[in-house]
Protein backbone atom coordinates (compact mmCIF):
# COMPACT_ATOMS: atom_id res chain seq x y z
CA UNK A 1 0.00 0.00 0.00
CA UNK A 2 1.12 3.23 -0.66
CA UNK A 3 2.47 5.70 2.05
CA UNK A 4 1.95 8.98 0.46
CA UNK A 5 -0.09 10.15 -1.72
CA UNK A 6 0.07 13.68 -3.31
CA UNK A 7 -3.49 14.88 -4.04
CA UNK A 8 -3.00 17.25 -7.66
CA UNK A 9 -6.54 18.91 -7.32
CA UNK A 10 -8.14 21.52 -5.12
CA UNK A 11 -11.10 22.23 -3.80
CA UNK A 12 -13.70 20.16 -2.34
CA UNK A 13 -12.11 17.15 -4.19
CA UNK A 14 -8.73 17.53 -2.25
CA UNK A 15 -10.69 17.41 1.12
CA UNK A 16 -12.62 14.74 0.04
CA UNK A 17 -9.44 12.34 -1.25
CA UNK A 18 -7.39 13.77 1.91
CA UNK A 19 -10.56 12.11 4.39
CA UNK A 20 -10.13 8.68 2.67
CA UNK A 21 -6.28 8.86 2.77
CA UNK A 22 -6.54 9.34 6.50
CA UNK A 23 -9.15 6.58 7.26
CA UNK A 24 -6.47 4.29 5.37
CA UNK A 25 -3.82 5.90 7.21
CA UNK A 26 -1.99 6.97 4.43
CA UNK A 27 -0.14 9.93 4.48
CA UNK A 28 -1.05 13.33 2.31
CA UNK A 29 0.42 16.08 0.38
CA UNK A 30 -1.86 18.73 -0.74
CA UNK A 31 -0.56 21.19 -3.80
CA UNK A 32 -1.89 24.81 -3.82
CA UNK A 33 -1.81 28.12 -5.74
CA UNK A 34 -0.94 31.20 -4.36
CA UNK A 35 -4.75 32.26 -4.30
CA UNK A 36 -5.38 28.68 -2.57
CA UNK A 37 -3.18 29.58 0.32
CA UNK A 38 -5.77 29.84 2.69
CA UNK A 39 -8.27 26.70 1.07
CA UNK A 40 -8.78 24.15 3.75
CA UNK A 41 -7.17 21.12 1.94
CA UNK A 42 -3.78 23.07 2.81
CA UNK A 43 -5.15 22.99 6.18
CA UNK A 44 -6.05 19.36 6.63
CA UNK A 45 -3.20 17.73 4.48
CA UNK A 46 -0.40 16.60 6.28
CA UNK A 47 2.09 18.81 4.01
CA UNK A 48 1.48 21.46 1.59
CA UNK A 49 3.84 22.55 -1.20
CA UNK A 50 2.82 25.76 -2.95
CA UNK A 51 3.25 24.67 -6.73
CA UNK A 52 2.83 28.67 -8.27
CA UNK A 53 0.51 31.47 -9.29
CA UNK A 54 -3.19 31.38 -9.38
CA UNK A 55 -3.46 30.75 -13.21
CA UNK A 56 -4.28 27.46 -13.80
CA UNK A 57 -1.68 27.18 -16.30
CA UNK A 58 1.45 27.83 -14.09
CA UNK A 59 0.18 26.03 -11.31
CA UNK A 60 -2.38 22.93 -11.31
CA UNK A 61 -1.54 22.36 -15.11
CA UNK A 62 2.00 22.66 -14.28
CA UNK A 63 3.66 19.27 -14.92
CA UNK A 64 6.74 19.51 -13.55
CA UNK A 65 5.44 21.69 -10.88
CA UNK A 66 3.67 18.80 -9.49
CA UNK A 67 6.46 16.08 -10.08
CA UNK A 68 8.81 18.36 -8.69
CA UNK A 69 6.67 18.29 -5.08
CA UNK A 70 6.23 14.62 -5.48
CA UNK A 71 9.82 13.78 -5.17
CA UNK A 72 10.72 16.62 -2.39
CA UNK A 73 8.00 14.87 -0.43
CA UNK A 74 8.60 11.44 -1.34
CA UNK A 75 5.38 11.13 -2.45
CA UNK A 76 4.81 7.50 -4.06
CA UNK A 77 1.30 8.01 -5.56
CA UNK A 78 0.06 11.18 -6.84
CA UNK A 79 -4.37 11.30 -7.00
CA UNK A 80 -5.42 13.38 -9.73
CA UNK A 81 -8.87 13.91 -8.66
CA UNK A 82 -11.29 14.98 -11.49
CA UNK A 83 -10.18 17.67 -14.50
CA UNK A 84 -6.93 19.83 -14.38
CA UNK A 85 -4.58 16.63 -15.54
CA UNK A 86 -6.92 13.53 -14.47
CA UNK A 87 -7.22 12.10 -18.32
CA UNK A 88 -3.91 13.98 -19.47
CA UNK A 89 -2.12 10.97 -20.85
CA UNK A 90 1.31 12.92 -20.83
CA UNK A 91 1.35 13.62 -17.57
CA UNK A 92 0.00 10.15 -16.50
CA UNK A 93 3.12 8.75 -18.36
CA UNK A 94 5.01 11.28 -16.29
CA UNK A 95 4.25 9.80 -13.11
CA UNK A 96 5.45 6.55 -14.68
CA UNK A 97 8.53 7.75 -15.57
CA UNK A 98 9.42 8.92 -12.10
CA UNK A 99 8.13 5.58 -10.71
CA UNK A 100 5.14 7.35 -9.10
CA UNK A 101 1.93 5.77 -9.15
CA UNK A 102 -0.77 7.74 -11.14
CA UNK A 103 -4.11 7.16 -9.11
CA UNK A 104 -6.15 7.01 -12.61
CA UNK A 105 -5.60 4.97 -16.10
CA UNK A 106 -2.86 4.63 -17.91
CA UNK A 107 -1.40 6.68 -20.78
CA UNK A 108 -2.40 4.10 -23.69
CA UNK A 109 -6.02 3.95 -22.04
CA UNK A 110 -6.54 7.87 -21.66
CA UNK A 111 -5.32 8.21 -25.35
CA UNK A 112 -7.65 5.60 -26.05
CA UNK A 113 -10.79 6.76 -24.29
CA UNK A 114 -10.03 10.38 -24.72
CA UNK A 115 -10.35 10.90 -27.88
CA UNK A 116 -14.22 10.54 -28.56
CA UNK A 117 -14.26 9.50 -32.35
CA UNK A 118 -11.30 6.53 -31.52
CA UNK A 119 -13.54 6.05 -28.40
CA UNK A 120 -16.63 5.55 -30.54
CA UNK A 121 -14.77 3.01 -33.09
CA UNK A 122 -13.21 0.79 -30.05
CA UNK A 123 -16.84 0.54 -28.63
CA UNK A 124 -18.05 -0.10 -31.97
CA UNK A 125 -15.57 -3.19 -31.69
CA UNK A 126 -16.32 -3.88 -28.36
CA UNK A 127 -20.30 -4.50 -29.37
CA UNK A 128 -21.21 -1.47 -27.49
CA UNK A 129 -24.17 0.37 -29.21
CA UNK A 130 -23.23 3.90 -30.43
CA UNK A 131 -24.78 6.28 -31.96
CA UNK A 132 -24.93 6.02 -35.90
CA UNK A 133 -22.69 8.54 -37.25
CA UNK A 134 -19.66 9.01 -39.26
CA UNK A 135 -16.33 6.54 -38.79
CA UNK A 136 -14.04 8.29 -36.95
CA UNK A 137 -12.68 11.81 -37.97
CA UNK A 138 -14.84 13.78 -40.95
CA UNK A 139 -11.36 15.28 -43.14
CA UNK A 140 -13.04 17.67 -44.83
CA UNK A 141 -16.50 19.26 -45.58
CA UNK A 142 -17.22 17.37 -48.48
CA UNK A 143 -16.96 14.29 -46.26
CA UNK A 144 -19.13 16.08 -43.65
CA UNK A 145 -22.20 16.85 -46.05
CA UNK A 146 -22.03 12.92 -47.62
CA UNK A 147 -22.28 11.98 -43.71
CA UNK A 148 -25.01 14.36 -42.20
CA UNK A 149 -27.17 12.95 -45.83
CA UNK A 150 -26.35 9.42 -44.84
CA UNK A 151 -26.79 9.85 -40.92
CA UNK A 152 -29.99 11.48 -41.64
CA UNK A 153 -31.03 15.03 -40.44
CA UNK A 154 -31.09 16.44 -37.80
CA UNK A 155 -27.42 15.92 -36.79
CA UNK A 156 -24.72 16.81 -34.02
CA UNK A 157 -21.09 18.22 -34.84
CA UNK A 158 -18.81 17.14 -32.13
CA UNK A 159 -15.30 18.48 -31.33
CA UNK A 160 -12.99 15.19 -31.02
CA UNK A 161 -10.89 16.44 -27.97
CA UNK A 162 -14.05 18.58 -26.50
CA UNK A 163 -15.34 18.54 -23.12
CA UNK A 164 -17.98 20.79 -21.38
CA UNK A 165 -20.10 21.57 -24.85
CA UNK A 166 -17.41 22.85 -26.58
CA UNK A 167 -17.34 22.49 -30.45
CA UNK A 168 -20.72 21.31 -30.54
CA UNK A 169 -23.42 22.01 -33.17
CA UNK A 170 -26.77 21.16 -33.72
CA UNK A 171 -28.09 21.00 -37.19
CA UNK A 172 -31.43 20.63 -38.13
CA UNK A 173 -31.22 21.05 -42.03
CA UNK A 174 -28.50 21.08 -44.85
CA UNK A 175 -27.96 24.64 -45.31
CA UNK A 176 -26.80 25.71 -42.06
CA UNK A 177 -24.28 22.75 -41.82
CA UNK A 178 -21.61 24.65 -43.36
CA UNK A 179 -22.02 27.55 -40.97
CA UNK A 180 -22.31 25.23 -37.97
CA UNK A 181 -19.40 23.47 -39.39
CA UNK A 182 -16.70 26.58 -39.59
CA UNK A 183 -17.95 28.01 -36.22
CA UNK A 184 -17.71 24.69 -33.96
CA UNK A 185 -13.90 23.87 -35.64
CA UNK A 186 -13.21 27.52 -34.70
CA UNK A 187 -14.16 27.04 -30.83
CA UNK A 188 -12.88 23.51 -30.81
CA UNK A 189 -9.38 24.98 -32.28
CA UNK A 190 -9.38 28.00 -29.99
CA UNK A 191 -10.10 25.67 -26.38
CA UNK A 192 -8.32 22.46 -27.20
CA UNK A 193 -5.93 22.98 -29.95
CA UNK A 194 -7.57 20.76 -32.20
CA UNK A 195 -10.24 21.30 -34.54
CA UNK A 196 -11.04 17.88 -35.46
CA UNK A 197 -14.72 16.89 -36.08
CA UNK A 198 -17.08 13.56 -35.45
CA UNK A 199 -20.62 13.59 -36.12
CA UNK A 200 -23.45 12.03 -34.50
CA UNK A 201 -27.39 11.32 -34.77
CA UNK A 202 -28.94 13.94 -32.86
CA UNK A 203 -31.02 11.86 -30.55
CA UNK A 204 -34.38 13.36 -29.83
CA UNK A 205 -35.72 14.00 -25.74
CA UNK A 206 -32.34 12.50 -24.83
CA UNK A 207 -31.36 11.53 -21.00
CA UNK A 208 -27.63 11.40 -19.81
CA UNK A 209 -27.67 8.56 -17.81
CA UNK A 210 -23.87 7.10 -16.93
CA UNK A 211 -22.82 3.71 -15.55
CA UNK A 212 -20.42 3.92 -12.13
CA UNK A 213 -17.74 1.17 -13.35
CA UNK A 214 -14.52 0.21 -11.12
CA UNK A 215 -11.71 -2.04 -13.15
CA UNK A 216 -9.25 -3.72 -12.06
CA UNK A 217 -5.36 -5.09 -13.17
CA UNK A 218 -6.33 -8.50 -13.78
CA UNK A 219 -9.08 -7.22 -16.55
CA UNK A 220 -12.40 -7.86 -14.50
CA UNK A 221 -15.41 -4.71 -13.82
CA UNK A 222 -18.13 -4.79 -12.24
CA UNK A 223 -20.64 -1.80 -12.27
CA UNK A 224 -22.26 0.47 -9.32
CA UNK A 225 -25.29 1.11 -11.65
CA UNK A 226 -26.50 4.26 -12.94
CA UNK A 227 -26.83 8.02 -12.37
CA UNK A 228 -28.80 10.24 -13.95
CA UNK A 229 -26.96 13.53 -14.97
CA UNK A 230 -30.02 15.06 -17.35
CA UNK A 231 -30.45 18.36 -15.55
CA UNK A 232 -27.62 20.25 -17.46
CA UNK A 233 -27.07 23.58 -18.53
CA UNK A 234 -24.98 24.66 -22.15
CA UNK A 235 -23.63 21.06 -21.46
CA UNK A 236 -22.62 21.34 -17.90
CA UNK A 237 -24.38 19.07 -15.15
CA UNK A 238 -26.43 20.98 -12.14
CA UNK A 239 -27.56 17.97 -10.43
CA UNK A 240 -27.86 14.61 -10.92
CA UNK A 241 -29.53 11.50 -8.99
CA UNK A 242 -29.53 7.91 -8.62
CA UNK A 243 -31.30 5.61 -9.33
CA UNK A 244 -32.81 7.07 -12.84
CA UNK A 245 -36.28 7.86 -12.47
CA UNK A 246 -36.33 6.64 -16.02
CA UNK A 247 -34.58 3.60 -15.36
CA UNK A 248 -36.31 0.32 -15.34
CA UNK A 249 -34.91 -3.09 -14.15
CA UNK A 250 -34.24 -5.01 -17.67
CA UNK A 251 -32.37 -1.25 -18.98
CA UNK A 252 -30.40 -1.45 -16.31
CA UNK A 253 -29.38 -5.01 -16.61
CA UNK A 254 -28.55 -3.95 -20.40
CA UNK A 255 -26.65 -0.51 -19.81
CA UNK A 256 -25.17 -2.49 -16.75
CA UNK A 257 -23.83 -5.08 -19.19
CA UNK A 258 -22.92 -3.19 -22.21
CA UNK A 259 -20.85 -1.19 -19.15
CA UNK A 260 -18.70 -3.53 -17.97
CA UNK A 261 -18.30 -4.81 -21.73
CA UNK A 262 -16.61 -1.74 -22.57
CA UNK A 263 -14.52 -1.37 -19.36
CA UNK A 264 -13.05 -5.33 -19.83
CA UNK A 265 -12.69 -5.07 -23.50
CA UNK A 266 -10.15 -2.47 -22.94
CA UNK A 267 -8.95 -3.89 -19.50
CA UNK A 268 -10.01 -0.79 -18.00
CA UNK A 269 -8.08 -0.55 -14.48
CA UNK A 270 -9.88 2.30 -11.94
CA UNK A 271 -13.01 3.70 -11.59
CA UNK A 272 -14.40 5.60 -14.18
CA UNK A 273 -17.76 5.98 -15.58
CA UNK A 274 -19.18 4.54 -19.45
CA UNK A 275 -22.21 7.63 -20.40
CA UNK A 276 -24.70 7.26 -22.47
CA UNK A 277 -27.44 9.20 -23.96
CA UNK A 278 -30.84 6.93 -23.46
CA UNK A 279 -34.13 8.04 -25.89
CA UNK A 280 -37.52 8.31 -24.85
CA UNK A 281 -37.78 4.51 -26.10
CA UNK A 282 -34.99 3.49 -23.96
CA UNK A 283 -32.77 2.37 -26.41
CA UNK A 284 -29.30 3.70 -25.08
CA UNK A 285 -25.99 4.94 -27.01
CA UNK A 286 -22.83 4.82 -25.89
CA UNK A 287 -21.29 8.72 -25.78
CA UNK A 288 -17.87 8.80 -24.16
CA UNK A 289 -15.95 7.41 -21.30
CA UNK A 290 -14.91 9.45 -18.29
CA UNK A 291 -11.32 7.60 -17.29
CA UNK A 292 -11.69 9.61 -13.71
CA UNK A 293 -13.57 9.87 -10.66
CA UNK A 294 -16.86 11.69 -11.61
CA UNK A 295 -18.04 15.26 -9.27
CA UNK A 296 -21.26 13.04 -8.47
CA UNK A 297 -19.92 10.12 -7.66
CA UNK A 298 -20.77 11.16 -3.90
CA UNK A 299 -24.51 9.80 -4.62
CA UNK A 300 -23.13 6.37 -5.96
CA UNK A 301 -21.48 5.76 -2.31
CA UNK A 302 -24.72 6.80 -0.71
CA UNK A 303 -26.94 4.44 -2.27
CA UNK A 304 -24.36 1.48 -2.02
CA UNK A 305 -22.11 2.04 0.82
CA UNK A 306 -19.51 2.16 -1.45
CA UNK A 307 -16.50 4.34 -0.83
CA UNK A 308 -15.02 4.92 -4.66
CA UNK A 309 -11.82 6.78 -3.94
CA UNK A 310 -10.76 3.50 -1.39
CA UNK A 311 -11.56 1.68 -4.01
CA UNK A 312 -9.16 3.70 -6.58
CA UNK A 313 -6.25 4.11 -3.64
CA UNK A 314 -7.18 -0.04 -3.75
CA UNK A 315 -7.32 -1.27 -7.66
CA UNK A 316 -4.17 1.20 -8.09
CA UNK A 317 -2.18 -0.96 -5.68
CA UNK A 318 -3.38 -3.85 -7.09
CA UNK A 319 -5.87 -4.86 -5.02
CA UNK A 320 -8.18 -6.88 -7.12
CA UNK A 321 -12.52 -6.22 -7.09
CA UNK A 322 -14.90 -8.05 -5.66
CA UNK A 323 -16.29 -8.33 -9.00
CA UNK A 324 -20.06 -8.03 -7.51
CA UNK A 325 -22.38 -5.40 -9.28
CA UNK A 326 -24.38 -3.49 -6.92
CA UNK A 327 -27.76 -2.36 -7.13
CA UNK A 328 -29.47 0.99 -5.59
CA UNK A 329 -30.88 0.26 -2.10
CA UNK A 330 -31.39 4.30 -1.85
CA UNK A 331 -31.96 7.01 -3.24
CA UNK A 332 -30.05 9.83 -3.69
CA UNK A 333 -29.98 13.33 -5.03
CA UNK A 334 -27.08 15.68 -5.43
CA UNK A 335 -27.03 19.68 -5.72
CA UNK A 336 -24.07 21.34 -6.94
CA UNK A 337 -23.61 24.34 -5.17
CA UNK A 338 -21.91 27.19 -7.16
CA UNK A 339 -20.87 30.56 -6.54
CA UNK A 340 -23.10 32.16 -9.22
CA UNK A 341 -26.37 34.66 -9.34
CA UNK A 342 -29.30 32.20 -11.30
CA UNK A 343 -31.14 35.66 -11.25
CA UNK A 344 -28.56 37.16 -13.65
CA UNK A 345 -27.93 34.23 -16.11
CA UNK A 346 -25.73 31.97 -14.09
CA UNK A 347 -23.24 34.49 -13.56
CA UNK A 348 -20.08 34.01 -11.57
CA UNK A 349 -19.85 35.50 -8.05
CA UNK A 350 -16.57 35.25 -6.59
CA UNK A 351 -15.50 36.90 -3.47
CA UNK A 352 -15.85 36.92 0.85
CA UNK A 353 -18.43 34.77 2.10
CA UNK A 354 -18.97 36.80 5.03
CA UNK A 355 -21.29 33.99 6.85
CA UNK A 356 -22.08 30.60 6.47
CA UNK A 357 -24.44 28.08 7.36
CA UNK A 358 -24.05 24.47 6.28
CA UNK A 359 -27.40 22.18 6.63
CA UNK A 360 -27.09 18.97 8.72
CA UNK A 361 -29.46 15.64 9.88
CA UNK A 362 -29.96 12.28 8.94
CA UNK A 363 -29.58 11.87 5.54
CA UNK A 364 -27.29 15.04 4.18
CA UNK A 365 -24.00 14.89 3.60
CA UNK A 366 -22.06 18.37 2.15
CA UNK A 367 -18.27 18.33 0.33
CA UNK A 368 -17.12 21.62 0.67
CA UNK A 369 -13.91 23.42 1.01
CA UNK A 370 -15.25 26.89 1.90
CA UNK A 371 -16.06 28.33 5.27
CA UNK A 372 -17.20 31.76 6.77
CA UNK A 373 -14.27 34.53 5.81
CA UNK A 374 -12.95 32.07 2.77
CA UNK A 375 -12.35 33.93 -0.33
CA UNK A 376 -13.51 32.25 -3.74
CA UNK A 377 -11.04 33.23 -6.05
CA UNK A 378 -12.08 34.20 -9.50
CA UNK A 379 -9.62 31.96 -11.51
CA UNK A 380 -11.40 28.48 -11.23
CA UNK A 381 -14.27 26.75 -11.86
CA UNK A 382 -17.28 27.79 -9.32
CA UNK A 383 -18.42 25.04 -7.81
CA UNK A 384 -17.97 25.68 -3.92
CA UNK A 385 -19.83 22.82 -2.22
CA UNK A 386 -22.18 19.64 -3.31
CA UNK A 387 -25.60 19.28 -1.43
CA UNK A 388 -26.51 15.41 -1.02
CA UNK A 389 -29.61 13.77 0.24
CA UNK A 390 -30.26 10.16 0.57
CA UNK A 391 -33.45 8.79 1.29
CA UNK A 392 -34.99 5.54 1.20
CA UNK A 393 -37.30 6.91 -2.14
CA UNK A 394 -37.44 9.44 -4.14
CA UNK A 395 -40.35 11.64 -2.85
CA UNK A 396 -38.50 11.70 0.53
CA UNK A 397 -34.94 12.71 -1.27
CA UNK A 398 -36.50 15.65 -2.85
CA UNK A 399 -38.22 16.87 0.67
CA UNK A 400 -35.21 16.58 2.61
CA UNK A 401 -33.08 18.28 -0.34
CA UNK A 402 -35.67 21.33 0.07
CA UNK A 403 -35.17 21.25 3.56
CA UNK A 404 -31.60 20.98 3.40
CA UNK A 405 -31.66 23.72 1.06
CA UNK A 406 -33.63 26.33 3.01
CA UNK A 407 -31.19 25.80 6.09
CA UNK A 408 -28.27 26.53 3.70
CA UNK A 409 -27.00 30.04 4.00
CA UNK A 410 -24.51 31.55 1.82
CA UNK A 411 -23.74 35.52 2.43
CA UNK A 412 -21.64 38.00 0.97
CA UNK A 413 -21.70 36.03 -2.83
CA UNK A 414 -24.68 35.07 -5.02
CA UNK A 415 -24.83 30.91 -4.96
CA UNK A 416 -27.18 28.59 -6.93
CA UNK A 417 -29.15 27.57 -4.22
CA UNK A 418 -32.41 29.42 -4.90
CA UNK A 419 -32.21 27.88 -8.36
CA UNK A 420 -31.99 24.46 -6.52
CA UNK A 421 -34.57 25.30 -4.28
CA UNK A 422 -37.12 25.85 -7.12
CA UNK A 423 -35.74 23.05 -9.50
CA UNK A 424 -36.80 21.00 -6.61
CA UNK A 425 -40.99 22.32 -6.68
CA UNK A 426 -40.78 21.82 -10.44
CA UNK A 427 -43.78 19.84 -11.36
CA UNK A 428 -41.54 18.02 -14.39
CA UNK A 429 -38.59 17.30 -12.14
CA UNK A 430 -40.77 16.02 -9.26
CA UNK A 431 -42.55 13.68 -11.75
CA UNK A 432 -39.07 12.55 -13.00
CA UNK A 433 -39.97 13.86 -16.30
CA UNK A 434 -36.86 15.33 -17.38
CA UNK A 435 -34.48 15.57 -20.80
CA UNK A 436 -31.20 17.17 -21.23
CA UNK A 437 -33.93 19.97 -22.68
CA UNK A 438 -35.13 20.89 -19.59
CA UNK A 439 -33.24 23.80 -18.61
CA UNK A 440 -33.94 25.42 -22.31
CA UNK A 441 -37.67 26.16 -20.71
CA UNK A 442 -36.69 26.69 -17.21
CA UNK A 443 -37.36 30.13 -15.66
CA UNK A 444 -36.52 31.63 -12.46
CA UNK A 445 -39.06 32.46 -10.10
CA UNK A 446 -38.42 36.07 -9.37
CA UNK A 447 -36.79 36.51 -5.85
CA UNK A 448 -38.63 37.04 -2.62
CA UNK A 449 -38.80 40.37 -1.06
CA UNK A 450 -36.71 40.55 2.32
Amino acid sequence: MFKKILIANRGEIAMRVIRTCKEMGIKTVAVYSTADAESLHVRFADEAVCIGPAPSSESYLKMSNIIAAAEITNADAIHPGYGFLSENAKFSKICEEHEIKFIGASPEMIERMGDKASAKSTMIEAGVPCVPGSEGIIPDFKTCLKVAKETGYPVMLKASAGGGGKGMRAVWKEEDLQDAWESARQESKAAFGNDDMYMEKLIEEPRHIEIQIVGDSNGRACHLSERDCSVQRRHQKLTEETPSPFMTDELREKMGTAAIKAAEYIKYEGAGTVEFLVDKHRNFYFMEMNTRIQVEHPITEQVVDYDLIREQILVAAGVPISGKNYIPQLHSIECRINAEDPYKDFRPSPGKITNLHLPGGHGVRIDTHVYSGYIIPPNYDSMIAKLITTAQTREEAINKMKRALDEFVVEGIKTTVPFHRQLMDHPDYVAGNYTTKFMEDFEMAAPEED
